[in-house]
């Protein structure tokens, strides 16, 4: 088990006029008393991807769930620099954020499209590809719906139906929403009661409201650093880049960016959610 830090703490407490501009469907109670599970980068272990390449396989470190389970897993892929795995494919299909470097995974005949950080792509199952790395540093964010991941040989490819997507940081198409935040809809139905996952893109020296009635919500900073503020202002919880975040129900939380970049924020959820300034 991952050393996790348990934050139950009574979130900052919001008047009315501080929601002033919020879609209707907000919790305006004033407070709600939430448990939030924190994994910073530098507590997330470590192990081989692909144990059967050894010292040749990129290191994995499991966010939530279990690569070797039938559940819904989330992880953290470090690669070499120069790392290019052989022609392979997946039982299951996973979606994939570029964290740091480049990363570049298509058909093994494919030119190479080189990805910065910021870029999403999808590997379905079944289907003949390879994984390639570059940079001095290289860190995706990779998530499976269904388990166990698996690596099996190009001999064992079969048709899902489903096709490849690899965008590019730059062909993101962002939404403007309040206080000059930005969204971005990746995958499924974004709606209430339905799975989907977005970018969050919170400016440098934001200072506002993140809110959501979704059930379940998984979060990734994928670019600067995401601070909350609890009740007690003086308590307060600063996630880096590659850290992590789980709720189970419905929150309201205070948060701010840095001054020095923007802060983006890969969030996987049951649901909707509300930006705001504060």
């Amino acid at each position: 088990m991952f050393n996790l830090t348990i934050i139950r703490a009574v979130l900052f407490v919001f008047v009315c006029a501080a929601l002033a501009g919020c879609a209707s469907n907000q919790n305006r109670s004033g407070h709600t008393t939430e448990s939030l599970t924190i994994q910073h980068f530098s507590q997330v272990e470590w192990t081989p991807l692909n144990p059967a390449r050894g010292d040749n396989s990129p290191r994995a470190g499991t966010l939530w769930g279990d690569r070797s389970a039938d559940v819904a897993t989330d992880f953290l892929v470090q690669f070499k620099d120069g790392f290019s795995s052989p022609p392979h494919i997946h039982n299951v299909s996973y979606r994939g954020i570029v964290i740091r470097g480049l990363i570049h995974n298509d058909d093994p005949d494919a030119a190479k499209m080189w990805m910065p950080a910021g870029s999403y792509w999808t590997q379905p199952k079944g289907e003949s590809h390879i994984t390639a790395a570059k940079g001095s540093m290289n860190m995706a964010y990779i998530e499976i719906d269904e388990g166990p991941y698996l690596v099996h040989p190009t001999e064992q490819a079969f048709e899902s139906g489903q096709r490849p997507v690899n965008i590019d940081a730059s062909n993101i198409v962002w939404l403007d929403s309040t206080g000059g935040t930005q969204i971005a809809h990746l995958w499924g139905r974004y709606k209430q009661g339905h799975s989907n996952g977005i970018l969050i893109k919170l400016p440098s020296n934001f200072n506002g409201i993140i809110s959501t009635k979704s059930p379940l919500t998984r979060a990734i900073v994928i670019q600067g650093q995401l601070r909350m503020q609890f009740s007690n202002q003086s308590d307060h919880e600063s996630l880096k880049t590659c850290s992590a975040l789980e709720s189970h129900g419905a929150f309201k939380l205070s948060v701010s960016s840095s001054a020095e970049q923007d802060c983006v924020i890969y969030v996987r959820s049951e649901g909707t959610f509300i930006v705001s300034n504060r």
